[in-house]
């Protein structure tokens, strides 16, 4: 194993001996190629790359993945190696495809399933709707949090070696909390045996929580999807996924984690109050029927490709033989660094002549920026890590930040330090940013006619803002309160898909003027929580805009962007699928038992506006003219 936790004095030792190196892309990247010279002996007789669990390397991560897979290629082929790649997942869907997009090489699919498994009962689970308490005074379903911290407690207490996958950091920690506390009530000496397991700890941590849940000290488990990956924990009896995991790779690999031993297993989704999960558990074909997602990226995002090209300049010169390797962007961007100083032009290629190291211009995980650290006020002790993009509605002051099932209140965030300073204080309340958002069309892509209306996939500029945060309680997810907050705005350069409807179309729905502005703003929010039922994205990933009349289109508009500068790919992919991705939208929204929108159809978590206006019945006929023109 070569990685960032391998020893100095056994570096050398396996670069000059070993015959299997295992590593990860993020090594791969930093270390390896950028020093490809100590590695000449290895590099020389390498005949296989094998990929794990391929099916994860989607969106900007992807994106960034495939090109350190392309300068891994070239470097190979300067030691005169051409290895076979080999690429393993047992829930990619388009299997050929997609390892093709990552590779930029011609692959062949092995699609047959010879894994010893016992069978996995499955089990679909919506909390009911609770005491009208939401925005509003909307319904709320009882979180989903909640339901499975007492689904964790039930099965702990059975004896019932159970892993909870939640979405969040925040939501793991708070889910093996709940538990904890509630165990301290019926099985106290249980309460040792539930602990959190996200990214963010300490490595020392992490391999501590790890061997307790191999070796079953830890029976329950909540955890963020950490660990369906790369850890292989075998005699786990019962997986609970806390909300709809994304894909459907990823549903089948965290409920995989259960049953690897051979004996039957159980599954349990529990849906959170969102129009996707809403929409499957009402939808179980769309669960169990339909075909795994083909994994989205898109390597040739120049915002992600430029940094890649430099990195590849530092560890050998690129030519002109390297152009097609890269992707049919590769001429524009490199004109543009040129441009930008940071490759120069000579009759050999395009060498980089800065003194820095090429390789910390390209972050996989991200576009661009250092980690932004959370510590602890009085002692100075690091709790964790968060993303830099996700700071501005995550460690605000005053965001409940949540480590190790202790809660800490956000004193400061200081963003050219890349710092939040928290102190221990217990709450029962979480923290959700309220935002307000712009968007100006730069230029289109391509564009389709439905009828009279237009759907158009191309890019655009946004302009973003937290203005706010909302308190909810924790289990009832009942609003407290909203603070204001004073941070600056962002810009993001992205690609988006939008939807025009003509002023006649609106009048034949019986939206009048005054309708509009809800029905747009329902259908904005629904169709945001639906476009991961088709691409393979998060909601959090994407964001959205409606207007009644937009400047640019000088119609009602509907937004769906891409949350990463350059786009990854969703919103392209929402393009391509728009009539099942708009379809299932119109459906969820209709089917949703609330009188007049709620958390689980309209209603949205991260809404600048207050969730105001919204039209559920008008979003549901808007929806309806639109689709009526659908080729």
């Amino acid at each position: 194993a070569y990685d960032g936790d391998t020893p100095d004095e056994e570096r050398a030792w396996i670069r000059q001996h070993a015959g299997y190196v295992l590593t990860n892309p993020d090594l791969l990247h930093r270390s390896m190629l950028p020093g490809h010279e100590r590695w000449s002996s290895f590099l020389r007789a390498l005949q296989y790359v094998v990929v794990d669990e391929c099916h994860v390397y989607r969106g900007v991560f992807g994106s960034h993945v495939a090109n350190v897979l392309r300068r891994l290629q070239r470097v190979c082929a300067r030691y005169g190696s051409s290895p076979t790649f080999v690429l393993a997942s047992a829930t990619a869907g388009d299997p050929a495809g997609s390892a093709s997009r990552l590779t930029g090489l011609d692959v062949v699919a092995v699609a047959d399933d010879a894994s010893p498994r016992g069978a996995t009962h499955f089990a679909l689970w919506e909390p009911p709707l609770t005491a009208h308490g939401g925005e509003n005074d909307a319904p709320t379903r009882r979180t989903a949090t909640a339901e499975a911290a007492m689904l964790l407690t039930d099965l702990v207490v059975e004896g019932v070696r159970t892993l909870a996958f939640v979405r969040s950091r925040r939501g793991a920690e708070a889910v093996a909390m709940t538990a904890r506390d509630s165990l301290l009530e019926v099985e106290p000496d249980l309460a040792t045996r539930v602990a959190a397991y996200r990214a963010g700890y300490l490595p020392e941590e992490r391999r501590e929580l790890e061997d307790r849940l191999r070796d079953g000290r830890l029976l329950g488990v909540a955890a963020t999807n950490a660990l369906e990956l790369g850890v292989d924990v075998t005699g786990l009896d019962a997986v609970l996924l806390c909300g709809w995991p994304g894909t459907r790779a990823s549903l089948w690999q965290q409920a995989g984690r259960a049953g690897r031993s051979g004996r039957d297993a159980l599954a349990v989704l529990v849906a959170r109050d969102d129009p996707l999960d809403t929409y499957l558990v009402h939808h179980p074909s769309s669960v169990f029927g339909a075909p795994v997602e083909a994994t989205v990226c898109d390597p040739t995002n120049p915002y992600v490709l430029g940094p890649h090209l430099c990195a590849a300049a530092a560890e050998l010169p690129l030519t002109d033989d390297d152009l097609e390797l890269f992707g049919p962007t590769t001429a524009d961007v490199l004109s543009s660094l040129v441009a930008r100083g940071l490759l120069r032009r000579r009759p050999g290629g395009w060498f980089w002549t800065r003194p820095e190291r090429a390789s910390d211009l390209a972050d996989l995980r991200g576009i661009g920026g250092g980690m932004v650290r959370v510590v602890e006020d009085g002692t100075g002790r690091m709790l964790g890590t968060v993303d830099p993009g996700a700071a501005h509605s995550t460690v605000h002051t005053g965001a409940v930040y949540v480590h190790q099932g202790a809660t800490y209140l956000v004193d400061h965030l200081d963003l050219e330090d890349s710092v939040a300073v928290a102190h221990r204080e217990d709450v029962d309340y979480t923290t959700s940013a309220r935002d307000t958002t712009d968007i100006r069309i730069v230029d289109e892509i391509e564009r389709q006619a439905w009828g009279d209306a237009e759907l158009v996939h191309g890019h655009v500029e946004v302009t973003n803002q937290v203005v706010a945060y909302l308190k909810r309680r924790y289990l009832t997810g009942t609003v407290l309160g909203e603070e204001p907050l004073d941070l600056p705005p962002r810009q993001l350069r992205t690609q988006a898909v939008w939807w025009t409807v003509t002023p006649e179309q609106l009048a034949a729905a019986s939206l009048a003027d005054v309708d509009v502005p809800g029905a747009a703003h329902a259908a904005e929010h629904a169709s945001i929580g639906l476009l991961p039922l088709v691409a393979t994205c998060d909601r959090w990933d994407i964001g959205g805009v409606s207007t009644a009349l937009h400047p640019d289109t000088g119609r009602m508009t509907v937004f769906v962007y891409d949350g990463h500068p350059g786009g990854a790919g969703f919103a392209a992919r929402g393009y391509a699928a728009a009539r099942t991705w708009l379809s299932a939208t119109r459906e969820a929204i209709a089917s949703c038992e609330c009188p007049d929108g709620c958390p689980s159809c309209v209603q949205s978590p991260k809404c600048g506006n207050g969730n105001d206006p919204l039209d559920k019945a008008g979003a549901v006929r808007l929806l309806d003219t639109l689709l009526a023109g659908a080729p």
